[in-house]
C-alpha cells in the first residue's frame, strides 16, 4: 500500500467534512488512473464469464462437450457469482474495500491458470465456478472503493468513466479470441496429460487485465471513506493528502486538514464494528447479515429492490445470456452455408449438427486444433462497438 507523508504544516486549524476535504483533493490524475483501473476490473469480469462463450465453440473435442455440458459451462461462472456476492459484500463493508478487491484479483488469476490445464469437463466447471466466485467478490466491490474517492459532484462522472472504459475494453474480448483461439498449434505437457490448445492460452489471456489491476492496486490507500468509517481520522486525512499530491504533483503545496468531521455513517460504522468484535461463533455472523440484508425487502425498500433486480435479470438476460451461445451458433450458420446448406432452423444447428459433431469427433484417435470463422469475430467486434458506445452516450449525458 503507498505510505503518505504526514510531513504537513498545521499552522492553521482546517476542521472540514469529509465531502469538503475529498473536494480540496481536486480531480485530476489520481481520479483518471482509478476510472481507468476500475473500467479494467469490470473488464477483467466480462473476460472471466463471457469469454467462456469462445471456449466452448472450440473445445468440444478435447472435452467431449455435450450440448448440455456447453449450456453449464456458460452458467456455472454466473452462479459463483450469485453464491459469493453477498459474502464479499458483508467482508467489503467490515473488512475494507481494498483488502476484497486486491486478494480476489490474484485468486481469479490462480484459478484461471489452472482452468487452462484441466482434462475434462467437470474439472473445468469447478475451476469456472470458483473463478466466478473469486471474480464477484472485485467487480461487485470496485464501484464502492471508485465512488467513495470522490464527492458527490464527481462520483457520478467517475462511475461513468469506467463505465466508458468498460465498454472500450469489452471490444477486446472478439479482439483476443480471433489473436489466440485461431492460430493453429499445440504443445503436449507430458506430465500433467495435456495437450495445450489456444483455447486455454485464451481463458489465461482474458486473465490479464485483472492481474494487472491487482498490482496497480497494490499501490493505492484504502477508501478513505472506509477509513473514516472505521474512526481512523489521521489516516483519513493522510490518504486525502496523498490523492492530493498524486493530482496536484510533489511540488504543489501540501494541502492542510487538521480533523474531519464526524457523520452518522461514520458512528454507525463504529457500531458495526463493535457488534462483530463481540459476536461468537457462526450463528451471530449469521444473524448480523441478515440484519443488514432483511430491510432490502421490508417496507419501502421492497419495491425498489424489485425493480432493480427485475432490471439486473432482463439486462443479464439479453447481453449475457443470449451472447454466452452466440460464438457457437454463428459459427456453425457459416459452416452450414459453406457446406452448401441453405434452409435451416437454430435449433437444427444447436442440437443435431453439434451432436453429430460430437459423435463423430468422439471416434476420431486424437483432436485437431479448431477455429472460428473471421465473419464471426466481425459480428462480435460490431456488437462491442455498439455496446461500448452505449456507455459514450449516456456518459456525454452526465
Amino acid at each position: 500500500m503507498a505510505t503518505v507523508d504526514p510531513d504537513v504544516s498545521r499552522s492553521t486549524e482546517r476542521c472540514l467534512t469529509f465531502e469538503d476535504a475529498l473536494s480540496m483533493a481536486k480531480f485530476g490524475a489520481f481520479n483518471v488512473v482509478l476510472m481507468a483501473i476500475s473500467g479494467a476490473i469490470l473488464t477483467a469480469f466480462l473476460l472471466e464469464t463471457i469469454g467462456i462463450s469462445y471456449v466452448i465453440a472450440v473445445a468440444g473435442c478435447d472435452l467431449q462437450l455435450s450440448t448440455s455440458d456447453k449450456g453449464i459451462l456458460s452458467a456455472v461462472g454466473f452462479l459463483g457469482v450469485i453464491v459469493s456476492s453477498h459474502l464479499w459484500g458483508f467482508l467489503a463493508d467490515t473488512q475494507g474495500r481494498r483488502k476484497v478487491i486486491v486478494p480476489t484479483l490474484f485468486l481469479t488469476f490462480a484459478i484461471t491458470i489452472l482452468s487452462s490445464l484441466m482434462t475434462n469437463f467437470w474439472m473445468l466447471t469447478v475451476c469456472r465456478f470458483m473463478a466466478g466466485f473469486f471474480i464477484s467478490g472485485s467487480s461487485a466491490t470496485i464501484y464502492a472503493y471508485l465512488g467513495e474517492f470522490h464527492n458527490q459532484q464527481n462520483g457520478s462522472r467517475a462511475i461513468m468513466g469506467a463505465s466508458f472504459v468498460f465498454g472500450l475494453g469489452c471490444i477486446l474480448l472478439p479482439a483476443i479470441a480471433f489473436a489466440v483461439i485461431n492460430q493453429e498449434w499445440e504443445l503436449p505437457i507430458v506430465p500433467l496429460g495435456v495437450v495445450y490448445r489456444p483455447w486455454r492460452l485464451f481463458l489465461v489471456v482474458c486473465s490479464v487485465p485483472g492481474l494487472i489491476s491487482a498490482f496497480v492496486l497494490l499501490w493505492f490507500p484504502e477508501s478513505p471513506k472506509f477509513v473514516l468509517m472505521q474512526g481512523d481520522m489521521d489516516q483519513t486525512i493522510k490518504t486525502i493528502q496523498w490523492v492530493h499530491r498524486f493530482n496536484r504533483g510533489r511540488k504543489a503545496e501540501p494541502l492542510v486538514i487538521d480533523s474531519i468531521l464526524a457523520e452518522t455513517e461514520a458512528e454507525q460504522s463504529k457500531a458495526r464494528r463493535a457488534e462483530l468484535q463481540n459476536m461468537k461463533g457462526i450463528g451471530a455472523l449469521a444473524k448480523l447479515v441478515w440484519n443488514q440484508t432483511a430491510p432490502l425487502f421490508m417496507g419501502s425498500f421492497l419495491k425498489k429492490t424489485a425493480i432493480v433486480c427485475f432490471l439486473q435479470f432482463g439486462t443479464y438476460l439479453t447481453s449475457h445470456g443470449t451472447y454466452m451461445f452466440f460464438p457457437s451458433i454463428l459459427d456453425q450458420v457459416f459452416k452450414a452455408q459453406e457446406t452448401g446448406e441453405e434452409r435451416f432452423s437454430v435449433c437444427e444447428l444447436v442440437y443435431d449438427r453439434a451432436n453429430t459433431t460430437n459423435t463423430e469427433t468422439d471416434t476420431d484417435d486424437e483432436c485437431v486444433v479448431q477455429t472460428l470463422d473471421v465473419t464471426l469475430y466481425e459480428m462480435s467486434f460490431i456488437l462491442e462497438v455498439i455496446y461500448a458506445a452505449g456507455f459514450a452516450i449516456i456518459g456525454l449525458d452526465h
